[in-house]
């Protein structure tokens, strides 16, 4: 893979996404901010990504992207490629929290978490993935969650669940490429109560009468734990950091690169199970004999 990279971001118009395309750009890459909306909601991101690139004298390219609607993804994506003959990194961080007592959501809800945090990124993957194939070479990132496998507070439901499932695809997927010389590499941001988007836009549910139900009973419980949240996490946890990370494994050579990087200021417990399961996972490939999909071929 070449040192300077050609890298797609999804979800990049705010939060994570927007500190990513960045510090990659700052790194010397060629970044494409995938949002969707460049010329209505999302005018004023889309703006300030190329702003910045302007500003700064690095090659950040804002481009139209819906992870909602292949027809969009595809169009991206071959925008990307046509201008450069090659894609080299995709980075998965397209995602909405949602806040709420889960039986208050409507099952149309709840598909459509699941669509945005973990369905979305086969639709991305189905674009991506036959070039990076055909190159023999490429990094796939997943932006996950400590919630997947650490301490998981209520009225969080479908956010977490949806996650856990973009976790699942991630493990499958890493096996699957690596005879390709595809890399994986799973980011595992914790609770950032501050410096992101993540609660202030996140969704509520449909079903007030069922939420006043689990209001009486449960209180604020919401505010309860984001209070708590808060009280864990260090005075100076700084979201930028999952963004640095970000960076430091598209920096770094294919077959050294962590399989999993966890940024947890609050340290919910994520790192500890995950590192069970990631043990237990090479092991069981050990034994069936497929140790060579642990790692991108070279």
């Amino acid at each position: 893979m070449p040192s300077k990279k050609i890298i797609l971001v999804t979800g990049a118009s705010s939060g994570f996404g927007a500190m990513t395309v960045r510090g990659l750009a700052d790194a010397g890459h060629v970044v494409y901010a995938g949002m969707r909306d460049i010329t209505g909601r999302n005018t004023a991101a889309a703006g300030q990504a190329a702003e910045y690139g302007q500003a700064h004298g690095v090659d950040l390219r804002p481009i139209e992207m819906d992870v909602s609607s292949q027809e969009s993804v595809d169009a991206a994506v071959a925008a990307v490629v046509t201008d450069h003959g090659r894609i080299d990194v995709v980075v998965h961080n397209a995602g909405h929290m949602v806040l709420g007592p889960l039986e208050a959501f409507t099952p149309e809800q709840l598909a459509s978490v699941y669509d945005t945090n973990a369905v979305s990124t086969q639709r991305v993957n189905r674009a991506v993935l036959p070039h990076l194939r055909r190159q023999r070479d490429g990094l796939v990132v997943w932006v996950g969650s400590s919630s997947t496998r650490g301490g998981t507070p209520p009225y969080l439901g479908p956010y977490f669940a949806a996650k856990a499932a973009e976790d699942s695809l991630a493990v499958s997927y890493a096996a699957e490429l690596a005879r390709f010389g595809i890399d994986t590499v799973i980011i595992v941001p914790g609770s950032f109560t501050t410096g992101t988007n993540h609660f202030a836009n996140a969704g509520h549910p449909a079903d007030p009468e069922v939420a006043a139900a689990y209001e009486a009973v449960y209180g604020d419980l919401m505010g309860q734990v984001a209070g708590k949240l808060a009280e864990l996490a260090p005075a100076d946890a700084d979201p930028a950091e999952v963004a640095r990370s970000i960076v430091r494994v598209v920096g770094t050579e294919k077959g050294r690169r962590p399989f999993r990087v966890h940024i947890d200021p609050a340290d919910d417990g994520a790192e500890t199970v995950n590192r069970v399961g990631d043990l237990v996972r090479r092991d069981f490939y050990r034994r069936v004999e497929l140790e060579d999909l642990l790692g991108p071929a070279q």
